[in-house]
């Protein structure tokens, strides 16, 4: 591989010595994974049923290698959502930004999902998670993510961050910035990307970095956390844009992400610490870390966890769901099978559609938003259709009409392709979710032996 000459000369001024390492890593193929999704199963459990060979990532707890030949997203268990197939250094920024259940969280830059639906999995269904991202085309890819992965609390968001401010000023708990960058840790995994490189530079990317960090800072809450990623290593794009946030913010201070992990479970081997020297920073920018290909089996990646100065207590502007709403019997019928009909003040109506909507939300009119809260199903007459993303949300236990198909009955595949089955067996007539081993795929209505498939079309095997 002939790296850009700009490029290479540069590496050589930053690595010294190990810059032959550096380029030897160009010599090997890049490395792939997956992440399991602990709202769905445990990664002790997924090792039990994996039907291909995995090796555990060092340190991410749930994060897998796999060889490329399995293909993992060609198997039902990737359209149960039991995984999202992730480059291993990109699992970093979600599994070091501290998320607990009930934070209110953001990814600002999320398309297409992969950091966002591990922070989903941290959240367990509590507190809410806003997923943005400015390309409208990109965040119909995040949505479907987050909605494959069965997250119950999300919204979805396709605005510019400087917007967002107006409505979420101090509102996070948590933020992950993953900002668009000039890509050099992405050089071996897609070489196209270096033509990017050569037309834009570091410059583009470093001011919307500047822009994109200043207005997630205003809307981290005092005493919250933010964690800025790239897939890049300049300096002026890693280090220089944090070195700028804390000139403009000086309440917000670095801290050391790896501090207080379970070295246990994880292991930080090869991670490297900032470099302050390399644009003249402040001595707490060693307290960033940058992932290297040479020193790790991944492309790599830069992190910075940064803490905001003052109390966690933030004050209590949002609006309660006040909506009045009637539902038709068969909606509330259906509502008390899953058991959500004592979460009727929290369930949104528009145009026919049922959506469970998160708690403490502020007014977001005049946001282009592509899905607030869980979709849970259309209202039609005499009868009640739940949606594809309810599927994904419910366990096999909290339906009451189950078809449970195995991995290898041919049956899941053509039900994945939206074609009729024949059903054998003794199954209650009437809509029934279809599961495979267990982990639900979608629905589909029984009749006479014969199932109405209705799996969702735009997410049908190809």
């Amino acid at each position: 591989m002939t790296l850009p000459k700009q490029f290479e000369d540069r590496m050589k001024e930053l690595l010294g010595e190990e810059f032959l390492d550096y380029t030897a890593c160009f010599e090997k193929k890049h490395y792939s994974g997956l992440r399991v999704n602990t709202l769905k199963i445990t990664p002790e459990e997924f090792e039990k049923i994996c039907p291909y060979e995995i090796k555990r990532i060092p340190w991410i707890e749930n994060g897998y290698f796999f060889d490329e030949k399995d293909q993992p997203a060609k198997h039902p268990y990737y359209y149960a959502g039991l995984y999202y197939i992730q480059e291993p250094s990109a699992m970093t920024p979600a599994s070091l930004l501290p998320v607990n259940p009930g934070d209110k969280v953001l990814d600002l830059c999320a398309a297409p999902g992969g950091k966002s639906t591990e922070l989903a999995a941290r959240l367990k269904g509590e507190g809410v998670l806003i997923a943005n991202d400015i390309s409208n085309s990109r965040a119909k890819a995040l949505l479907k993510n987050i909605e494959l992965f069965g997250v119950k609390n999300p919204v979805i968001i396709s605005e510019a961050p400087g917007k967002l401010v107006n409505y979420f000023e101090g509102y996070f708990d948590k933020i992950l910035v993953d900002a668009p960058c000039s890509g050099e840790g992405m050089f071996r995994k897609s070489p196209a990307i270096m033509k990017n490189w050569e037309q834009y530079g570091v410059g583009y990317y470093n001011k919307l970095q500047k822009e994109i960090i200043l207005s997630a800072a205003k809307m981290l809450k005092p005493g919250g956390s933010m964690l800025y990623s790239t897939c890049t290593f300049s300096p002026e794009e890693n280090e220089g844009t944090i070195a700028f946030l804390l000139e403009q913010c000086p309440e917000f201070h670095v801290v050391n992400p790896l501090e207080g992990k379970d070295k246990n479970k994880v292991s930080y081997e090869g991670f490297s610490f900032g470099r302050p020297e390399w644009v003249n920073g402040p001595e707490e920018l060693k307290n960033c870390i940058r992932l290297w290909p040479h020193k790790i089996q991944g492309e790599g990646h830069f992190i910075t966890l940064l803490k905001k100065d003052g109390s966690e207590e933030g004050q209590a502007f949002f609006t309660e769901n006040k909506e009045k709403i009637t539902l038709s019997d068969e909606a509330v019928d259906f509502l008390k099978k899953i058991g959500l009909h004592e979460e009727i003040k929290h369930i949104s109506l528009r145009e026919d559609k049922l959506y469970l909507m998160p708690k403490e939300l502020p007014n977001l009119k005049g946001l282009r938003i592509m899905r607030m809260g869980l979709f849970l199903g259309e209202m039609k007459k005499n009868r009640f259709e739940p949606s594809q993303a309810l599927a994904c949300a419910l366990k096999r236990e909290d339906y009451n009409l189950v078809i449970d198909l195995t991995a290898a009955d041919p049956d899941t595949i053509k039900y994945l392709k939206c074609e009729t089955l024949d059903i054998k067996g003794e199954y209650q007539e009437g809509l029934n979710l279809l599961c495979v081993d267990g982990f639900p795929l979608g629905w589909g209505k029984l009749a006479a032996g014969v199932l109405k498939n209705k799996y969702l079309p735009g997410w049908r095997w190809m």
